[in-house]
């Protein structure tokens, strides 16, 4: 198998109609690393909005229990990219992420921020960071597979290109973001949670290195101090350098979720397994009690996990 294999595979697919394989295939083989982290830092830009950092303060959730709230993210997210929106495990994990939201009053205005920067953030970082960028096929379909994702939180005005979310992300910042000290909170609490990934010992320089990876407008409207320039630029550097020698190995034959990685580790039961229906957080009369045959989990069962991108 050569390196640009697998995107041969993607310019054969419609990105209309099988945007979830392109997005499964972009995201589990050609740029795991690279989506957990854009992913991470798309959804960490949304505190910065004073009305959603604020919310996730006084929820305690994002601040007291991170790590929890990262692993539910993420394992529902996935869920539907690896199952597809039909399937049965994809609606579930839609019907849970609406439960969730659905306790809050979210503007419909929020909502499509917060999907927009799963839609831009990701490119952005490819174009910066990546081995390669983001193929023109890639970006129309990860635009639609988000559109398919926004029509089922039923969600109105949904840009229909990547040119209107990326103009949505934009307009939207300028207009609302700024200092709030919940926002703030959330902000610090999640870059110790990245942090905690690392080392002990390395754990000061991974949250430095993090914020020379945030733009001007992001930092300033968490009150965060600018780091050295010259420090700014080795950090940026060093990332460009990690995509040039990616460029260099070989391609990935076997998926790589983002659920198999270190990062995700507080989810009871994990790593051997979990229920889609159990993620996330409930009402305290109504929380569910775990329960036999889990979801399994590649390190429990690694014959559940095919060479090629399952189909919904």
């Amino acid at each position: 198998m050569q390196r640009y294999d697998w995107l041969k595979r993607i310019q054969r697919l419609d990105p209309e109609t099988e945007f979830t394989e392109i997005y499964r295939i972009s995201s589990w083989y050609e740029f795991p690393w690279d989506t957990t982290q854009s992913l991470s830092f798309a959804l960490y830009r949304t505190y910065a909005v004073p009305g959603i950092g604020r919310l996730l303060a006084r929820t305690g959730e994002f601040t007291l229990r991170a790590q929890k709230r990262y692993d539910d993210t993420v394992l529902i997210l996935e869920a539907v990219i690896e199952h597809g929106f039909a399937s049965e495990q994809g609606r579930e994990a839609i019907r849970r992420m609406n439960q969730m939201h659905r306790r809050y009053d979210i503007s419909n205005d929020d909502f499509l921020y917060v999907l927009a920067t799963f839609v831009v953030v990701p490119k952005r970082w490819l174009d910066d960071y990546g081995w390669r960028p983001y193929s023109p096929h890639e970006v129309r379909a990860t635009t639609n597979y988000y559109r398919e994702l926004g029509r089922h939180m039923g969600l109105s005005g949904v840009p229909e290109t990547f040119e209107e979310f990326e103009r949505l992300l934009d307009d939207h910042e300028r207009a609302h973001f700024g200092f709030d000290e919940g926002g703030r909170e959330v902000s610090d609490a999640t870059l110790g949670l990245m942090a905690s990934w690392y080392p002990t010992p390395v754990r000061p320089a991974m949250r430095t290195s993090s914020l020379c990876l945030l733009d001007d407008p992001l930092r300033e409207a968490f009150g965060y101090p600018a780091p050295p320039a010259a420090l700014r630029r080795a950090v940026r550097a060093g990332m460009r350098l990690r995509g040039r020698l990616v460029r260099l190995l070989p391609p990935r034959r076997r998926p790589h979720l983002a659920r198999d990685g270190r990062q995700v580790r507080s989810y009871p039961g994990y790593p051997y397994g979990y229920r889609i229906g159990e993620l996330g957080t409930f009402e305290k009369d109504g929380a569910p009690k775990p329960s036999g045959c889990p979801f399994p989990h590649a390190a429990a069962r690694p014959e559940a996990r095919s060479e090629t991108p399952a189909e919904d």
